[in-house]
C-alpha cells in the first residue's frame, strides 16, 4: 500500500483538531446548517456576492463628494478650500487616493456592517490623514462609565488601546446604536447553501460528472472493523484523483450499486438560480446588474436602475453625509456634505437636451449651467436665465393692467386717427375716379365689361354702376363731370 496510504489512515476531517486536521488552518467563522463555513471572505468565492459587493463599492467611491455653505437667502455655495475637502475628495491617506478609500470603506461596510479610519490630526485640530483599519483587526471595549473605547490589532499581531475620538466608526444597520449588523452573519444559512451547492458541482465536474454514491456487496464479511476501513480507503484512492475513470475490479463476489440523486431531481440549477436572485435580495441590489436577465424588459430595466439610485445607494450617501457631518467637522460650521447623483440620473441624451430646454425656457437655468452640466466651458453673455415673454407673476399682473391704461392713447390721438384714415380713403377713391373717367373720357361710353371693372376698384355693387352708366348714357358728361360723378358713386 505504501507510505502514503499510511498517512491516510490518519487523515482527518475540516473537525479535526489534531496535527493533521485542517481546523487550526481555518479563517475564524461559523459553520452553517448545510455544513459549511460562512464567513465574509468566503462568501467573496460566491459571484453574486462579488457582483454586488464591487456594484455597491465602487458606485459609491464614483459619486463626487461635495461640501456646501449655507447663504442667508437660503441658497448654497460650494466649498473647495476646505481642508476637510481636500482629504476626503482628493487625498485621504499617503497611499491611497479617494476613490481607492472610499472603495475600500464600502466595501468593509456592505460585507461587515462596520468600517473604521483612524483620524490622525493636526495642532489645529484639522484632520490631516484617515488610515482605514480592517474590521476583523479592531473590536470595541465598553467601559464601566458607559463610554467605549477600540482595541486595535497591527499586523504584528500588537494590540493596542485606542480612544474613541482617534477613530471614525461608520456603522451600517445597527441594533444597539454601537456596532454595524454583519449582513453575511444574518444570511449565514442562505450563503451556506449557495457555497455548498457551488462545492458539490466542482465536484460533481471533478468526477466526469458521474455521481459518486454507491455501496459494494460483499457476500462475505471482514476480519475487523480496521480491514473494512483499508479496503475502503484503497478503493477511494484507486478511484480517485488521476485513477479516475478506470476499470473498476472488485474481488471475492464484490458487486457495486450506485446510489444517488440526479441533479435534475435535485433540481440543482433552479437551486442555483435561485441563489443569485436571494443575493442580489440580501445587497438589495436589481439582478440585472449582476446579469442575471431572466426577468429582465426593455421596459423595466430604466425603472429598475431609477430605485437602484433612489432605494439603494440614496441610504448608503445619507449614511456617509450624517457621519461626516457629526464626526469630522467642527461643532457649529455651517457646511453641508452631499454625494452628487446627477451623474447617475443623466439619462440619454434625447432626454437631457429635454430637460435643459425646458429649464432654459422656463428660466430656471442658465445657459452657461447648461453647459457646464455637459462638461462644456462657460460663454460670455450667456449666465443671464430667460423670461417667456407671455408669462409673468401673479403679483405684476395688476401693474401691467395699470401701465396699459397708462399707455392708452387720448381720445383726440384717436380721433386724429380716424381722419387720417378717412382722408386716405377719398385720395384713393378719388385717383380711381380720375383714372376712370379718363378712360371713359376717350372711349366715349361706358362699355358692359367696365362696369364689373368700375365695380371692384370702387367697391361698390355691380348693380349700382350699370345704373349710373345708363344716366352718363342718356346724357354725356365732361372728364371732370365724370371725375366728380365716380368720386360720389365710391363714396356713397
Amino acid at each position: 500500500m505504501g507510505i502514503f496510504s499510511f498517512f491516510n489512515r490518519f487523515r482527518a476531517s475540516a473537525d479535526d483538531r489534531s496535527p493533521w486536521g485542517d481546523f487550526f488552518f481555518e479563517p475564524v467563522s461559523v459553520r452553517s446548517g448545510s455544513g459549511v463555513r460562512v464567513s465574509a471572505d468566503h462568501s467573496m468565492r460566491l459571484a453574486a456576492v462579488y457582483a454586488c459587493v464591487r456594484i455597491l463599492s465602487e458606485t459609491m467611491a464614483s459619486l463626487p463628494f461635495v461640501m456646501y455653505r449655507s447663504r442667508a437667502d437660503g441658497g448654497k455655495d460650494r466649498v473647495k478650500d476646505h481642508w476637510l475637502y481636500t482629504l476626503l475628495a482628493k487625498r485621504p491617506n499617503p497611499f491611497q487616493n479617494a476613490f481607492e478609500w472610499r472603495e475600500m470603506l464600502q466595501g468593509h461596510l456592505v460585507l461587515r456592517g462596520n468600517a473604521y479610519n483612524r483620524i490622525v490630526s493636526n495642532a489645529r485640530g484639522e484632520i490631516t490623514q484617515l488610515s482605514p483599519i480592517h474590521p476583523d483587526r479592531i473590536r470595541m471595549e465598553l467601559l464601566p462609565s458607559g463610554d467605549y473605547r477600540y482595541r486595535v490589532t497591527d499586523r504584528q499581531g500588537q494590540e493596542s488601546v485606542v480612544p474613541r475620538g482617534e477613530i471614525w466608526h461608520l456603522r451600517g444597520l445597527s441594533s444597539d446604536g454601537m456596532m454595524g449588523l454583519s449582513p453575511i452573519d444574518l444570511a449565514r444559512e442562505s450563503l451556506g447553501m449557495a457555497l455548498a451547492a457551488q462545492d458539490y458541482g466542482a465536484r460533481f465536474f471533478a468526477n466526469d460528472a458521474k455521481p459518486t454514491g454507491g455501496w459494494i456487496e460483499f457476500p462475505g464479511s471482514f476480519k475487523d472493523s480496521e480491514a473494512k476501513k483499508v479496503f475502503r480507503e484503497s478503493y477511494q484512492s484507486a478511484q480517485s484523483g488521476a485513477n479516475r475513470g478506470k476499470v473498476l475490479v472488485l474481488e471475492n463476489g464484490m458487486k457495486f450499486h450506485e446510489v444517488g440523486v440526479t441533479n435534475k431531481d435535485a433540481q440543482f440549477l433552479e437551486l442555483r438560480k435561485f441563489q443569485i436572485t436571494d443575493i442580489a435580495r440580501l445587497f438589495r441590489v436589481p439582478p440585472h446588474m449582476i446579469a442575471d436577465l431572466e426577468r429582465a424588459t426593455f421596459s423595466n430595466i430604466e425603472q429598475q436602475s431609477l430605485e437602484f439610485v433612489m432605494h439603494t445607494m440614496t441610504p448608503w450617501a445619507e449614511r456617509w453625509e450624517a457621519s461626516i457631518e457629526a464626526d469630522l467637522l467642527f461643532d457649529g460650521e455651517a457646511l453641508e456634505i452631499e454625494f452628487d447623483f446627477a451623474n447617475l440620473m443623466r439619462g440619454d441624451a434625447a432626454s437631457r437636451s429635454t430637460y435643459y430646454q425646458s429649464g432654459i425656457q422656463n428660466g430656471w437655468l442658465t445657459r452657461n449651467e447648461a453647459r457646464i452640466a455637459e462638461n462644456l466651458n462657460p460663454l460670455t453673455g450667456l449666465d443671464e436665465p430667460l423670461r417667456p415673454l407671455n408669462m409673468v407673476e401673479e403679483g405684476a399682473a395688476e401693474d401691467l393692467e395699470i401701465d396699459a391704461e397708462q399707455v392708452a392713447p387720448p381720445a383726440q390721438e384717436v380721433a386724429e386717427t380716424v381722419d387720417q384714415t378717412a382722408a386716405r380713403f377719398h385720395a384713393l377713391v378719388s385717383n380711381t375716379a380720375a383714372r376712370w373717367a379718363r378712360r371713359i373720357s376717350r372711349a366715349g361710353a361706358v362699355n358692359e365689361k367696365d362696369i364689373a371693372q368700375i365695380a371692384e376698384a370702387l367697391a361698390v355693387p355691380a348693380a349700382r354702376v350699370h345704373e349710373w352708366a345708363n344716366t352718363q348714357a342718356c346724357a354725356p358728361m365732361s372728364e371732370a363731370a365724370l371725375t366728380e360723378s365716380l368720386m360720389t358713386l365710391g363714396m356713397t
